[in-house]
């Protein structure tokens, strides 16, 4: 599993010309689910999201995590994350999950991180052409994988 984390100032999905989630203040999170991902990375991954401290504290000093600040977290599905471009000039994405796999990990993970979490966390829409706005805050974005536990 791997998850894009951006701490934002606002972020939102649109689908079709239309409203579909939005949050102020706290992370937006990408997550590309792999074939091979299993409860065990959807709970590590949860977590390690849950207890990031990368918003400031009284001191402009990354040390609060998101429940801290009161922030939200939206959560959106981004199979292009398990890209393979070490041939040509095509990415690859045969790593991704398909769909009936992908779905239910993708749902059990937003499960998790709201229990995780204790904050308001939204989603996208699985599969959907989505239009995902944000304003960066700082920027932090932070890049992280299950199978590579850095």
């Amino acid at each position: 599993m791997r998850a894009v984390i951006q701490r934002v100032k606002r972020a939102s999905v649109t689908i079709e010309n239309k409203l579909f989630s939005e949050i102020n203040h706290g992370l937006l999170i990408l997550l590309g689910i792999e074939t091979a991902d299993n409860d065990e990375d959807i709970e590590w991954l949860s977590k390690k999201i849950s207890q990031l401290r990368i918003f400031n504290d009284s001191n402009s000093v990354m040390n609060l995590d998101v429940r801290e600040v009161k922030g939200s977290m939206i959560v959106v599905s981004q199979f292009t994350l398990h890209a393979k471009t070490k041939k040509g000039n095509r990415p690859s994405y045969i790593n991704a999950a398909v769909p009936d796999i992908a779905i239910p990990l993708y749902e059990k993970f937003v499960k998790q991180l709201q229990l995780d979490s204790a904050v308001p966390v939204k989603t996208g829409q699985f599969g959907a052409m989505m239009d995902v706005e944000l304003i960066n805050d700082g920027p932090v974005t932070i890049f992280i994988d299950s199978k590579n536990r850095e």
